[in-house]
């Protein structure tokens, strides 16, 4: 019987989901009462709910999800101080003059934006404003200038420092231990958020140059789908251009290597590391536009998102523990063990659901439901890396958030993409880019060591 109530109380949540009804207090409320229904029925001891308010309390004075607002102010400052903007135009005159060179200046910027964001959302929001008009603009295809937008505004959720990627490096530090424990290991191995930045790096590179690739061979193929920039006499040229570029260059990319280069070489904890980038986006704005009036309107923005990422959190903490109470882990790991396949087996059919459930929900809520589930399981099999298993899951969910008809990147763009960009567009346009993380997915899967030879490499096995 507790076996059916975890299955109804996630079918329950995701149909409740699907209707448009509020995240958090979906998962508290229906967690709630299929916890009076499991105790009316026997099932389910309501006493088990008094280990919430210390469950909470360990959510709200957690130093690694501390990260979480820094990075995001960080992400928002650098946003409203018009930072984009500079860099696509002088990336652009640069590059532009070469068929093809806009969109490889486009994906450029887009990885300066993602490692700045660290939000899908928002990166896919500020290119879908300011890219996508200056690629129609000049001549570019609808679809392969919507496609390239939106795949390179998802790599905000791969590249560090992705707010994904503190998120699941939590929540898979957390299942580690977990699983060693549950082996009778108690001196259990530890997983960080550095590691998971460690792994990321050459995957999300790796994508870049294959994005990079695709838009060389379309400008040969097809050039007239990615024309060359006629050059501007009015513009900067020769050392007064190459002395912008690095005007407009210098300053982000310090800011990021600050940021990345103390997290992996272990000078400054991921927390640390965000309350330095915070500043440094502070001080950058400020020599760019003046901070003071960007301070309230950022921090506003700040606040209102990261309420939105704790609040899912605590109502998913509400649903594991009841989900838990109700004996659904233990049909879950009985599931996954009794699978064909064996661990491959599991770890495909986890992925297969990942995938699906990133079409109806957001990733905070699949790293703080689905990932505490069913990732000890998985790490107790043979073979299972959980760096591995956690850029998987990153790279997973980017394709999904891209995949038609219901990537939710693709509804970002749809709603600020000029009248002339159809969804249609849309759609044609991004498919090569899914057939590309499909191909990194398998590349990942069969060759591991992307994933796990630099943080293996910079902090042991």
């Amino acid at each position: 019987m507790g076996d059916l109530l975890a299955v109804a109380m996630v079918g329950a949540v995701c149909a409740l989901l699907l209707v448009g009804y509020p995240v958090a207090l979906t998962l508290a409320g229906v967690s709630l009462g299929f916890a009076a229904a499991g105790a009316a029925l026997g099932v389910m001891q309501l006493s088990l709910l008094g280990a919430l308010p210390e469950r909470v309390f360990g959510v709200m004075s957690n130093d690694v999800l501390l990260a979480i607002p820094l990075f995001i102010f960080m992400g928002v400052m650098l946003e409203r101080s018009r930072i984009a903007e500079d860099l696509l135009e002088t990336m652009g005159r640069l590059f532009g003059t070469l068929p093809g060179g806009l969109g490889l200046s486009v994906i450029v910027v887009g990885v300066l934006l993602a490692a700045a964001k660290g939000v899908v959302g928002a990166t896919t929001v500020t290119m879908g404003l300011i890219v996508l008009p200056t690629m129609l603009r000049h001549g570019y295809d609808k679809a392969l200038a919507a496609g390239t937008v939106a795949a390179t505004a998802t790599l905000a959720q791969i590249f560090p420092p992705a707010t994904v990627l503190v998120l699941l490096g939590d929540q898979l530090s957390n299942s580690y231990q977990a699983a060693q424990l549950a082996e009778g290991n108690f001196a259990p191995r530890t997983v960080s958020v550095a590691d998971l930045f460690a792994g990321a790096i050459v995957p999300g590179l790796v994508l870049v140059f294959l994005y990079m690739l695709y838009l060389i061979a379309v400008a040969i193929i097809s050039p007239q789908k990615s024309p060359a920039i006629p050059p501007d006499p009015a513009a900067p040229h020769g050392f007064a251009l190459a002395r912008r570029l690095i005007a407009v260059l210098i300053a982000p990319i310090a800011l990021i290597l600050a940021v990345l280069g103390s997290i992996l070489g272990g000078i400054a904890t991921p927390t640390e590391a965000a309350s330095v980038g915070a500043v440094g986006a502070m001080l950058l704005a400020a020599r760019r536009v003046g901070a003071a009036g960007l301070l309230l309107p950022v921090m506003l923005r700040t606040t209102q998102v990261t309420s939105m990422i704790f609040l899912i959190l605590i109502g998913a903490t509400v649903f594991s523990l009841v989900f838990r109470g109700l004996g659904g882990d233990i049909m879950v790991e009985r599931v996954l063990t009794n699978l064909p396949g064996g661990t491959a087996g599991a770890t495909l059919a986890v992925m297969a659901a990942l995938f699906v459930l990133g079409f109806v929900m957001d990733a905070f809520e699949i790293i703080f439901v689905v990932v505490p589930i069913v990732a000890p399981v998985l790490l107790k099999m043979p073979g299972v890396d959980p760096v591995w298993l956690g850029i998987m899951m990153a790279v997973n969910l980017q394709t999904s958030y891209m995949h038609p008809p219901l990537g939710t990147t693709l509804f970002y763009l749809r709603g600020v993409a000029p009248p002339e960009i159809t969804t249609r567009h849309i759609y044609l346009g991004i498919v090569p880019y899914v057939l590309i993380q499909l191909a990194m997915l398998l590349a990942l899967w069969f060759l591991p060591a992307l994933a796990t030879f630099l943080p293996h490499r910079l902090y042991g096995s």
